[in-house]
């Protein structure tokens, strides 16, 4: 160790500042046996924050369902999940968030986001076919909304369509406690073959160590600790913190990734994310059980005078580390000069599990890598958490202290005007679905997105999906349903649930009500995922996420994003959501509950904010996606939608709006008509059938315990609801095109 090194000992002031806790200070000292220098300290800040160890979370993590019958790779192993879809063919998915930096930059912090996600997939050796994304904001009449949903489309549109892969579904919410802190969880798949796997490790004494890409620069500095704590009006000063994108570099950097991929030189290689440098060289070394050695002042830098910790800490995006068998650096430095792309050898394989770090010869720091990762010598800790008085207390909501409306068409029109219902084709017009050749529902709309595999008569199926104002009422019930509904759209569509990836944004971990969210959430997830079989793949914790004012913490509401994909085993069994033929009959698979809980319509129309969630029976759930999957297969039905966000009626609306058709329906007596025609109760289907095909549909559903109720038909393009006209589907249409435009500008 440099005697600069030395003298520079790290204080636990600084420590605090880099989101240390003062007993994290005193165990990095035990682990060291001294003092840590600032770079040494540096290190174990970005290690040991939230963002990268999930200190606060794995305790819970380790207790979701891991294993399928097509997992490939173990949930946590590798930079992404990757699951058998036949034909020798695996797909390689991952949902991340990149909430804070799109809060201060919505632009690069959304753009970057995407760059991510994507190199996480090609890093594995995978090429990224699909993206999609979770977007949350605050009110949209406010100017920050407005700026920050215009940065963060924009960001991810330009990135995406520059990078070369389509979007092909995603989601965009509103609510208020989103105003500081939006939500920006992006999602990526890619295609690779069974067995060409690269694995994010280190091996081999003596082999080199390259860094490939773009220059290092002093961009994304402390990102990770920066990610874990809370957007304040000082945030502004961290802007340093967020990356800036380059996606031209990225599609060369994909291509030669991908070109050497080919070769037999790699050992192992891992995506510069979350603290850069720091991250890769110590995952890679401890999942190797190796050490490594590293010379910094090789590495490419954009500025001339980065210090140490600097180079260490840098989140410029577009980098790898690789790991090359010796004597084939030859292979490597050709491929990326071929790519015009920086590729510097700065460092070798070392035995033991020191990974040391030089500096124009002089040693800057010095640290044991398996203490440094989640899984090894990281915190690990079990929070408190207790029940918010609101639970209960929400409970206690009762449908009859809510008048109905007496002109419901008035209440069908502000529902489908508003923007958590209305289309999102002002954000998705900024966004190319079209590029390649791999969408299938751009003109034939699914509730899921559909994913051609070339050379395959398979297809696979791909959603996000979260009602966190549902998690917040009940935690456990409400990510519950969120699965559900990811598998609901899924088998939709004509496919059938594989794996998931989650995106779990939460408030701050050491807020016991907040914990006590999480907690509930997992439980949810795992009860579900079970029963659908659909493991848990990987995905990514972001806490932190809250506005605070006069030192008052308010959280966003708890949201646990889900990333499913499912295969569609024949392409034939592609299912859109559009009506297809005037008089086509319309059925309900499912039962309508009076209950309006949660629902848009009471919180939106209503403003009361104070209900619990609908009643959901996760049988009846998997009994309504096997019997759907059965109708299918069976080719019974003409078209299939669930019923979601503003309840029945959106869900006939967007089903007669594909192809400018009507309804005629008949609510039940049984139920108030604003529960039925709005309300959100889960686990229902509606379907159109051909009249020639009734019988046998009805055949089907006999052996099936499945409840069933015929609303109506297909008509030529009015809405009749009880013998009553609620209008034209044009006037809807236009309507609900057109809204979120309007408030936007």
């Amino acid at each position: 160790m440099s005697s600069q090194a030395t003298l520079s000992l790290s204080t636990l002031e600084q420590a605090l500042e880099m989101g240390l806790r003062k007993e994290e200070f005193e165990k990095i000292k035990e682990i060291l046996g001294r003092t840590p220098n600032f770079c040494e300290l540096s290190i174990f800040g970005v290690m040991w924050s939230e963002h990268c160890s999930y200190k606060n979370s794995i305790v819970w993590l380790k207790k979701l369902p891991k294993d399928g019958p097509h997992m490939l790779v173990e949930a946590g192993e590798e930079n992404a999940g990757l699951v058998d879809i036949g034909d020798g063919l695996a797909c390689c998915f991952k949902i991340e968030s990149h909430n804070h930096p799109s809060a201060l930059e919505p632009y690069q912090g959304a753009a970057t986001g995407v760059g991510g996600i994507n190199r996480d997939i090609f890093t594995m050796g995978a090429r990224p076919i699909a993206q999609l994304n979770s977007l949350r904001f605050g009110n949209i009449d406010l100017d920050r909304t407005k700026w920050l949903v215009k940065g963060v489309t924009k960001g991810i549109g330009d990135y995406g369509n520059a990078f070369g892969i389509p979007i092909v579904g995603g989601e965009v919410f509103f609510d208020d406690c989103y105003n500081t802190n939006p939500l920006v969880n992006a999602f990526s798949a890619g295609i690779m073959k069974t067995g060409n796997m690269i694995s994010a490790t280190s091996s081999g004494v003596g082999n080199p160590v390259f860094i490939v890409g773009s220059r290092t620069g002093k961009d994304g500095i402390h990102g990770a600790s920066f990610a874990s704590k809370d957007i304040t009006d000082e945030s502004a000063e961290d802007l340093p913190a967020v990356q800036v994108g380059d996606p031209f570099q990225e599609k060369l950097l994909l291509e030669a990734t991908l070109e050497l991929a080919k070769t037999d030189a790699i050992v192992g290689m891992q995506d510069m994310g979350a603290a850069g440098i720091t991250c890769s060289s110590n995952e890679m070394s401890a999942a190797g059980k190796h050490g490594m050695e590293l010379w910094l002042d090789r590495v490419p830098t954009r500025q001339s005078d980065m210090k140490d910790w600097e180079i260490l800490l840098s989140e410029s995006q577009e980098r790898m580390l690789v790991v090359v068998e010796k004597g084939k650096e030859d292979i490597v430095n050709s491929i990326f000069e071929k790519w015009d792309l920086s590729c510097e050898e700065i460092g070798i394989v070392t035995s033991g599990d020191r990974v040391r770090y030089f500096m124009h010869g002089e040693l800057v720091a010095d640290v044991p890598c398996a203490d440094l990762v989640l899984g090894g010598g990281a915190p690990v800790y079990h929070r408190e958490w207790s029940e918010p008085s609101y639970y209960k207390e929400w409970k206690k909501f009762k449908i009859d202290d809510v008048e109905q409306p007496k002109d419901l068409v008035k209440v069908a029109k502000y529902l489908t005007g508003h923007e958590n219902i209305a289309s999102k084709r002002w954000v998705y017009e900024q966004y190319d679905s079209m590029v390649g050749t791999v969408n299938m529902s751009t003109n034939s709309p699914t509730d899921a997105g559909i994913v051609n595999l070339k050379g395959s008569n398979k297809a696979l199926a791909m959603t996000v999906d979260c009602n966190a104002r549902m998690v917040n009422a009940d935690p456990e019930e409400g990510c519950a349903m969120a699965v559900a509904e990811a598998a609901r759209n899924i088998v939709c569509s004509g496919g059938i649930p594989s794996a998931i990836t989650n995106c779990l944004n939460f408030g701050n971990p050491y807020n016991p009500e907040v914990y006590w969210q999480f907690v509930g959430a997992i439980k949810g997830m795992k009860k579900s995922c079970e029963k659908f079989n659909t493991p848990v793949t990987g995905g990514n914790v972001s806490f932190y996420n809250q506005m605070v004012t006069d030192d008052e913490e308010t959280p966003v509401f708890p949201t646990p994003t889900i990333g499913m994909l499912g295969v569609v085993e024949d392409k034939s069994h592609i299912t859109s959501l559009g009506f297809k033929g005037k008089s086509d009959l319309i059925y309900m698979l499912g039962t309508c509950d009076n209950n309006i809980s949660s629902s848009e319509y009471l919180v939106s129309y209503h403003r009361i904010n104070e209900s619990s969630t609908p009643n959901f029976d996760l049988d009846l759930e998997a009994e309504l996606q096997n019997t759907l999957i059965k109708l299918i297969r069976a080719g019974v039905i003409e078209s299939a939608h669930d019923v979601a966000d503003g309840g029945a009626f959106i869900t006939l609306l967007e089903s007669s709006m594909v192809n400018n058709l009507g309804f005629d329906i008949t609510t039940s007596s049984e139920i108030r008509e604003d529960a039925f025609l709005f309300g959100e109760s889960p686990s229902r289907v509606i379907v159109s059938v051909r009249e020639v095909k009734e019988d046998r549909f009805l055949d089907l559903l006999e052996n099936s315990s499945l409840p069933f109720s015929l609303l109506g038909h297909v008509s030529k393009g009015e809405i009749r609801i009880d013998d009553k006209s609620f209008g034209t589907v044009s006037e809807y249409k236009s309507i609900y095109q057109n809204s979120l435009a309007k408030k936007l500008a």
